[in-house]
């Protein structure tokens, strides 16, 4: 994307384009009603954008797709009879097919049979790549509720099963723009149903908004709910781990094995919750946004209650939440559980460190006990080697004398020994103190 020059402005950031398009990268579509929104969201994992790429070239006028065009992630392909959305998320993509409502599934008195445009005589919709996670018939009429059978013809249309639904959205006059009916369940077609009754002067772009809000809040229901099964699953796990926690500072308590193998039994504990903590905290966090984002398109649907049906919002308190609770406790959980680990591990280290740090004391003081006695031996052998030298020494001077006496001097060689034995030993002590000092101050 080429960056703008302004002569007003300095250079634009490389990146100044790409965030400010962010905000209409995925605009909602427009909707004419009576419509009928057919809407398949898959888990694309292990999904390549080229199989999806190639199942939308499948379609009728869209031959010349490329990869470039597909770059970001959002798609509106004009077909001719009706139109496709493709967007592609980071775990699931989404395909969603608008067309004219038909006329015998409008107000008929049975439930009608729906298949979407795209589908008739094909197998586009069986063939998408993916896992189905979320599948909604919605139709959309601006007919309002005026006709006093409207309840009673709705059921009809959605089948069996418990009706909630609400009235949408407040004008300047506190009159809502539409009303919503539904029952959340899955149809023999695979698909849920919504019904939606407009206002006669919805505009399309209302309708796009109503469309959109409604498909996303059903989708990221179902995947914040991806976390509550394996929520159930880690919780065997974790009580578990937590009985081998508690087994394990009971023996640290009562010194019941070395600390060595303590450490090795924490460690392993210490490395199986870390690799659970790393296979799960994506799925647990990704709940946690997923239930954000549908608690705001709850609030922005601005409900108010129909006479005698629970509405949306009520009906997801009910059992979103407590769902959700199990997944953030579990969430909680492990998070504490892996504390509780590395508590235990730097107690025992610290146990252990201080047992290393009473034997190194014990060490010193050996090693200056023995430093002590190895002075004083070393004093001793000192003084023996100053007798030794002096010993050497008087010997020579004893042989000098003998010379000296062989050769007519009148001198006796054991007088000049035994008088020469002090000076020998003080110069040797002295030799000796010098080589210390020398030492010391070296």
């Amino acid at each position: 994307m080429s960056q703008t020059i302004s002569r007003y402005l300095p250079a634009d950031d490389a990146q100044r384009l790409v965030l400010h398009d962010e905000i209409h990268t995925r605009p909602s579509a427009t909707i004419k009603l009576p419509a009928l929104i057919s809407y398949v969201a898959v888990l694309n994992k292990e999904v390549e954008k080229s199989a999806e790429l190639a199942h939308l070239k499948q379609l009728p006028s869209n031959e010349d797709l490329d990869l470039e065009s597909m770059k970001g992630n959002f798609l509106q392909l004009q077909c001719p009879d009706y139109k496709v959305i493709w967007e592609r998320h980071t775990e699931f993509t989404r395909y969603t097919i608008f067309q004219p409502l038909p006329a015998h599934a409008q107000w008929g008195s049975h439930l009608p049979e729906l298949t979407p445009s795209v589908a008739t005589g094909t197998d586009w919709l069986l063939d998408i790549p993916g896992k189905t996670i979320t599948a909604i018939h919605l139709a959309m009429l601006n007919e309002g509720m005026q006709d006093p059978d409207a309840f009673a013809k709705a059921r009809h249309w959605l089948g069996e099963g418990t009706v909630i639904g609400c009235k949408m959205g407040r004008s300047l006059d506190d009159q809502p723009h539409s009303h919503l009916m539904t029952h959340l369940r899955i149809g023999a077609d695979g698909f849920e149903r919504i019904l939606v009754l407009a206002s006669a002067d919805t505009s399309e772009n209302r309708s796009g908004r109503i469309a959109q809000r409604l498909l996303e809040l059903e989708t990221y229901r179902i995947m914040s709910l991806l976390s509550l099964p394996l929520a159930k699953t880690l919780a065997t796990h974790l009580t578990q781990s937590e009985l081998r926690l508690v087994e394990i500072n009971e023996r640290f308590e009562k010194k019941m094995d070395k600390d060595e193998l303590l450490l090795n039994d924490l460690a392993a504990l210490a490395a199986k919750v870390e690799s659970t903590t790393a296979e799960n905290s994506y799925r647990f966090s990704a709940a946690r946004a997923y239930d954000a984002i549908v608690q705001q398109r709850i609030a922005e649907m601005r409900e108010q209650p129909l006479s005698g049906i629970q509405t949306v919002g009520e009906f997801m308190q009910r059992r979103l939440d407590p769902a959700m609770a199990t997944v953030n406790a579990t969430s909680i959980r492990l998070s504490a559980l892996a504390e509780r680990v590395a508590r235990a591990s730097d107690l025992l280290r610290t146990r252990v460190d201080i047992a290393t740090e009473t034997h190194n004391q014990q060490l010193l003081v050996t090693l200056t006990k023995g430093q002590a006695t190895q002075l004083r031996l070393q004093t001793t052998v000192e003084g023996l080697s100053i007798a030794a030298i002096s010993y050497y020494v008087v010997s020579l001077t004893l042989y000098l004398g003998k010379a000296l006496q062989a050769s007519g001097m009148n001198i006796s060689p054991d007088m000049l020994a035994g008088f020469s034995t002090p000076v020998v030993v003080f110069v040797c002590w002295r030799m000796v103190q010098k080589i210390h000092r020398s030492l010391r101050d070296g």
